[in-house]
């Protein structure tokens, strides 16, 4: 798959990244889940029942959001790679496996019972395996978009960089979810309907973080999980930011500069899960890190800003010598 450009400019092109034409069924998609969103915090503010100790509401209020920006977004990249029917037919798989994994979550919310893990009963164990078909299509389907995206030549490499860094970390982030999947040694011994877990540690439902519901007593596979998926946003953020920076910043003019910057920071989103789903795996909560996980965090953090400075230094001392060898022309 090819794509017809010019050659890679060094200051970002007009516009930024121009007109989209959208995923129409993604686009339904994601004005739908945030049509929802609104309809759930109707819901979190008159419906005081609770399940598995969090509000009946919540569960759908984040899936809407997420869902929501997850559409938007690959209804964007969709149209950044050559426009081919085997792409949209992509982008159709993947809305209709969004719309059958909500569609469940939000049936099991009016019903006022859960959505995973539940196998109490013929219908639920029936409609947590459809759920589980929907979240492996969408796994799939994100791969192959990921392989034709590889595949793919954009003139700008920053561009080119961001999109692909972006969707494989999130395709290890949302990989995370079949980690959750798996029988607790409890649950071996003694199902009582409920296969597989959120939490390390204790059983779900105890306490957790204000809607988010992230355990504050053991450890979430959920924190990882969101912070990997969601990189399909936040990397391709960071290269707008770096985009308009440039206005401003000579040595974020460079294309190079940019395009390393998104690597480094793209790296520092991948360790970043990795930490957070090594703590939860050791059954530590992630508003108590214990010495090792604060080193961890420390370290990321140190490397990811030496390399982000070591890129703007370089991308300096070539621009120095890019004007000197100008002058002497």
């Amino acid at each position: 798959m090819t794509l017809t450009t010019a050659p890679a400019p060094t200051r970002p092109p007009a516009g930024l990244w121009g007109a989209i034409p959208w995923h129409r069924p993604l686009l339904a998609v994601a004005v739908t889940c945030l049509l929802g969103a609104a309809v759930a915090v109707v819901g979190l503010v008159a419906d005081p029942r609770l399940v598995t100790g969090a509000p009946l509401w919540a569960k759908p209020f984040k899936f809407f959001v997420s869902i929501a920006l997850y559409a938007l977004t690959l209804s964007w990249m969709l149209a950044l790679v050559p426009r081919r029917r085997v792409l949209w037919w992509l982008g159709t798989l993947t809305a209709l496996f969004l719309v059958v994994e909500q569609v469940i979550i939000v049936g099991a919310a009016v019903a006022g019972t859960t959505s995973h893990f539940n196998v109490s009963s013929p219908t639920a164990a029936a409609l947590w395996a459809v759920m589980g078909t929907s979240i492996t299509g969408l796994w799939v389907v994100a791969l192959v978009f990921g392989v034709l995206l590889l595949r793919a030549r954009i003139a700008d490499p920053a561009r080119a960089a961001a999109l692909r860094a972006g969707l494989a970390v999130a395709l290890v982030g949302m990989a995370e979810a079949f980690l959750m999947t798996s029988p607790t040694a409890h649950q071996l011994a003694d199902p009582q309907g409920v296969i597989g877990a959120h939490t390390v540690g204790v059983a779900d439902g105890g306490p957790g973080l204000p809607l988010l519901g992230w355990s504050t007593v053991a450890g979430d596979l959920r924190i990882g999980h969101f912070v990997g998926m969601h990189a399909l946003q936040a990397v391709p953020l960071l290269l707008v930011a770096l985009e308009l920076g440039a206005a401003r910043v000579a040595v974020l003019r460079s294309v190079r500069v940019r395009r390393d910057l998104v690597l480094v920071g793209a790296a520092a989103w991948l360790a970043v899960t990795g930490l957070l789903t090594w703590q939860a795996l050791r059954g530590q909560s992630v508003v108590a890190p214990d010495a090792w996980t604060v080193l961890a965090a420390v370290a990321v953090g140190v490397v990811a800003l030496g390399a982000a400075a070591g890129v703007l230094l370089r991308g300096r001392r070539s621009a120095g010598v890019d004007l000197v060898a100008g002058r002497a022309r």
